[in-house]
């Protein structure tokens, strides 16, 4: 009777993995809410310890596929939650790879070297010589991945080096991968280094190690076109982009997206382009603001409730824990409360600054713009003024509009400015008479005898104050491309639009963006407060 109590209880564990594997492999790419459910009735049946952590990792991949990160932490907590009282080495190492890769992906950067560090000493532990070098190659990959987030590519590059030690010692299925991502990533930093040579190399190596479709290869494909792209080679540039757009528009990884269609961006400007161009900066803007708000909901209360939200366990310590955390979320989030308030009153205070600088400059009776030659410092869609004879125009307008009519067009204006009719491609001094009910005439003349600039300079400051502001006030502006910005407020190309900023504000558009960050700095050094 023993013998068979052994033999199927062996054979139950069995197929308890079993299921497991199938459940990740196979049903989640066909069914994922039906793996999601498999998942939670497998942790329901769950006896052994790793028999739940088993199933609680699966939960946590499952929801990361499916793009619900705030859910796979959750329950990537729980299970190290179980793993520290089973205190099992090979779990852990697992288990805080996860979680490292995880809170990296939302930008808690100090949180995800934590579980590296408490990683790298589980895989010591492990005795299982294969599974040691293993864990330990992947988890000095991630703190790899950590440094490049961070700019520290020398650090980087000694962590992929080592990560690939690791895998030269081990032999198994995945080996291939693992030391593929390595090499892709080592593309990465020395592209960045501008070192496309030694980057190709890295990349070509890794695309050998892959298969088709998988995230990494395209990646891979991604770096090599943006290489082409340096060299301005197109036509090898379309091809790997193309290759690279194809496993992008199939992957549900965002950062794969972002990087892709930032490149297909760049490829179509340096083709001439404009509209293609636009439609993959439609794209960039898109994927970018999915990871904004993804990552947004890690911060202050979001976060809380995400630590909060807990799978019911009979054990009492699992919920005094809980509570504890809620208790020291809930006090955090008073504190980005008091930083947000602080930061508003600096951001306010800069920006008086900033509109007080383009007052003194819209007041000066000699302006920058008109230094500098028209074409290249107006926009193209903007319509060429005629001034000759232009004092004798303004004498015979002046004796033909009466005060009233000048008033009242004067007002309308005021009202143009409050808009952002301006920032229209198709912007002249036509359509903007049109607009007003008016002629062409007048509308020069009540330009040039009150806002003290001909129509282009006047439309072009428009735009500039317009993107300023954007700037100033909304955080996400700083991060898109100048090329975006251009585009933004009506300017028919990303040149045009960074002659014109600098004649208007004294800087680039790029050391601008640099200013303001640099002013509010202080402010992003919130840190999450560790787990204990």
């Amino acid at each position: 009777m023993l013998i068979t109590a052994v033999s199927i209880s062996a054979q139950e564990k069995s197929n308890f993995y079993l299921i497991c594997e199938k459940t990740s492999s196979v049903t989640a790419y066909k069914d994922l809410p039906k793996a999601i459910k498999t998942a939670d009735s497998l942790y329901m049946k769950a006896q052994m310890p790793s028999e739940k952590i088993k199933c609680l990792i699966l939960s946590s991949e499952l929801y990361h596929h499916a793009g619900e990160l705030k859910k796979a932490i959750c329950y990537s907590e729980n299970a190290h939650s179980v793993i520290n009282q089973s205190n099992d080495p090979e779990w852990m190492a697992v288990v805080t790879r996860l979680l490292a890769r995880q809170y990296r992906q939302v930008g808690l950067y100090e949180r995800s070297k934590k579980y590296i560090v408490k990683g790298l000493e589980a895989s010591g532990r492990i005795s299982d010589f294969q599974k040691s070098n293993e864990a330990a190659g992947l988890l000095n990959q991630e703190m790899a991945f950590y440094e490049m987030e961070l700019g520290n590519y020398s650090k980087a590059i000694r962590y992929i080096e080592s990560s690939l030690r690791y895998f030269e010692k081990i032999n198994t299925k995945s080996e291939g991968r693992t030391a593929a991502a390595s090499y892709q990533l080592l593309g990465d930093i020395y592209f960045k280094l501008n070192d496309y040579t030694v980057s190709e190399n890295y990349y070509k190596k890794a695309e050998e190690l892959l298969k088709e479709g998988s995230c990494t290869l395209g990646l891979v494909y991604n770096g090599l076109g943006g290489i082409r792209l340096k060299q301005k080679n197109w036509q090898d540039a379309e091809l790997y982009l193309k290759k690279a757009e194809k496993i992008a528009d199939t992957s549900r990884s965002l950062k794969l997206k972002k990087a892709v269609y930032s490149n297909i961006n760049d490829y179509y400007e340096g083709v001439g382009d404009n509209y293609k161009a636009s439609l993959y900066a439609v794209k960039y803007v898109r994927t970018y603001d999915s990871i904004a708000a993804r990552n947004q909901s890690f911060s202050g209360k979001g976060f809380a409730n995400l630590k909060g939200k807990t799978i019911k366990k009979d054990d009492q310590m699992n919920r005094v824990k809980n509570t504890t955390i809620i208790v020291l979320f809930t006090s955090l989030i008073g504190l980005l409360v008091f930083f947000r308030t602080k930061q508003k009153k600096q951001r306010s205070k800069f920006r008086n600054i900033i509109r007080a600088q383009l007052n003194i400059i819209s007041k000066r009776t000699h302006y920058p713009l008109k230094e500098v030659d028209n074409n290249e410092f107006s926009n193209i869609s903007v319509e060429e003024i005629e001034e000759k004879d232009s004092e004798a125009d303004r004498r015979r307008n002046d004796s033909l509009m009466t005060a009233e009519t000048e008033s009242k067009l004067l007002e309308l204006l005021e009202d143009f400015e409050k808009g952002d009719l301006y920032n229209n491609k198709g912007m002249s001094l036509s359509f903007l008479a049109g607009e007003l009910n008016t002629n062409t005439k007048y509308l020069s003349y009540v330009i040039n005898q009150h806002k003290s600039a001909d129509f282009k300079t006047y439309i072009n400051r428009l735009r500039i104050n317009y993107i300023v502001d954007k700037l100033i006030n909304n955080e996400k502006y700083r991060q898109y491309k100048i090329s975006i910005l251009a585009d933004e407020c009506g300017f028919s190309s990303h040149s045009k639009f960074a002659a014109v900023f600098k004649a208007v504000t004294d800087y680039s558009p790029s050391a601008y963006i640099k200013y303001i960050d640099a002013e509010n700095q202080s402010d992003k050094n919130v840190h999450f407060p560790e787990n204990d």
